[in-house]
């Protein structure tokens, strides 16, 4: 049995929501790597080959912004443990190196670019650390692991998200370091209450793989065992394969369904992150500057994930002068100029809106639509005021009071006759279709399974650029 009341009650945190509205946001990996042509530096490359010099940090927001971005994550530090900031607690740094005359902080320049364009800004910290010394004597690495964290949480304004891993090898002593993640996240809500802390950590769930792969349904509220499934070592990453970012784990397709959770007691608001780079590889390669992702790649990716009930994280990779490289910069922007033109014009602005239920008090449906409870199937009449041409719906349930929305179909009214022309198991935050143009006034939206009653916070209609 399912108490699908208590179930459709589960609700996500402020914080969680604050992050989901940001849909579209860009994750940056530079550092040693980048002039090494690797993608896991060992720990031993001297800080002597970090030295971009055209660095330009407002070229790379610009870049993000450009796409339609909202945020950026920096790889403050990767595998190799080379830190983009003047960490106290190490000399593998900036500091040890010829850039800026070794007084730059790569972690300001960002974050304050960020702030100047309007993006938030969220930092990774690789729990691995190859240079490190004490890695893998856990009490002592914690203890600095916690004290760089700490100076990341506070010298660089508000941070909205806190991007981990559970990447982790053996230390210099051959013993495996155990991470104390409760103190990792104790430690993030009490310097930065209101940034999530994503993959590895009780905010935000990896979507399985990093190919831009999404599920044919997401469902936010999922078996809180999943909240420690990236944080198990013996699933860690431990060697560059070459396979990592091409996996997808089918066996994880289905987490939330009413089949999914059947017999789960514990349950909780864990949405999803899709992330993907927009080059073969997270650092910059030379090689690979004729393999930027498509147009047509990355919208599909975007509709399938910001149109799919997650989020977007795509890496863009600074090259060794320190800029995004123009082909990559010529596609964020492409991609942006699509995305613009596409939601320029909701065509269902000023539609009429008659629901067959409406719950009592919720009359007016000005926050959001919402039906009686225990009524899960409802129809929702929309008249357009005249014929028009559209190829994208995009629909959202207000999922601060959860999410319902099981299975919809919507249909057009054309020759007298309703024809479907879109459906859908999960809602979510947002679901996007995308179909053939149709020609019509009149709209049905039609609610067949839901738990325990529906809502509608979003219903907006456009017209796709190449159909104008």
């Amino acid at each position: 049995m399912i108490d699908i009341k208590a179930v459709a009650e589960i609700r996500p945190t402020e914080r969680q929501l604050q992050w989901q509205q940001l849909e579209f946001y860009g994750f940056i990996h530079f550092g040693i790597n980048t002039f090494t042509d690797r993608e896991w530096g060992l720990g031993n490359e001297s800080p002597s080959l970090f030295n971009p010099t055209e660095l330009d940090a407002e070229q790379w927001v610009r870049a993000f912004k450009s796409a339609g971005m909202r945020g950026l994550i920096l790889t403050c530090k990767h595998h190799d443990g080379f830190c983009l900031w003047p960490s106290k607690y190490t000399d593998y740094s900036v500091k040890s190196s010829p850039w800026r005359d070794g007084r730059g902080d790569l972690v300001k320049e960002v974050s304050d670019a960020c702030r100047k364009y309007g993006l938030k800004f969220g930092i990774y910290l690789s729990p691995w650390d190859r240079h490190e010394p004490s890695y893998g004597d856990s009490d002592r690495y914690n203890e600095f692991y916690l004290n760089q964290l700490e100076e990341l949480l506070t010298n660089y304004g508000e941070i909205f998200a806190v991007w981990l891993d559970g990447a982790c090898g053996e230390g210099p002593n051959g013993k495996r370091q155990v991470y104390d993640w409760d103190a990792y996240y104790d430690l993030v809500r009490r310097l930065q209450p209101n940034a999530v802390i994503s993959v590895c950590g009780p905010d935000v769930r990896w979507c399985g793989n990093e190919a831009g792969q999404t599920r044919p349904e997401e469902w936010s509220v999922v078996p809180a065992a999943l909240q420690d499934a990236e944080r198990v070592q013996e699933k860690s990453q431990k060697v560059d394969d070459g396979q990592f970012g091409k996996e997808i784990r089918s066996q994880d397709l289905d987490l939330g369904s009413r089949e999914a959770i059947r017999g789960v007691k514990d349950l909780v608001w864990y949405p999803a992150e899709v992330n993907t780079s927009i080059r073969p590889g997270w650092f910059y390669h030379e090689s690979e500057d004729d393999k930027v992702k498509s147009l047509g790649e990355l919208l599909n990716i975007y509709f399938n994930s910001v149109g799919g009930n997650a989020t977007f994280l795509l890496n863009v990779p600074p090259d060794k002068r320190g800029l995004i490289h123009e082909n990559d910069a010529a596609r964020l922007k492409e991609m942006g100029d699509y995305l613009e033109s596409l939601f320029a014009e909701n065509l269902a602005e000023g539609a009429s809106f008659t629901p067959s239920v409406t719950a009592p008090g919720n009359d007016d449906c000005n926050e959001y639509w919402r039906a009686p409870d225990g009524v899960e199937q409802a129809e929702i009449e929309i008249d357009l005021g005249e014929e028009k041409r559209f190829d994208t719906v995009v629909l959202g349930e207000a999922i601060a009071i959860g999410q319902r929305i099981e299975r919809f179909t919507l249909s057009a009214l054309q020759d007298g006759e309703w024809h479907e022309i879109h459906s859908g198991t999960v809602v979510g935050y947002k679901n996007i279709g995308r179909f053939s143009p149709v020609m019509a006034r009149h709209l049905r939206l039609s609610i067949t399974e839901s738990r325990y009653f529906p809502t509608l916070k979003q219903f907006e209609l456009y017209l796709s650029p190449e159909n104008k």
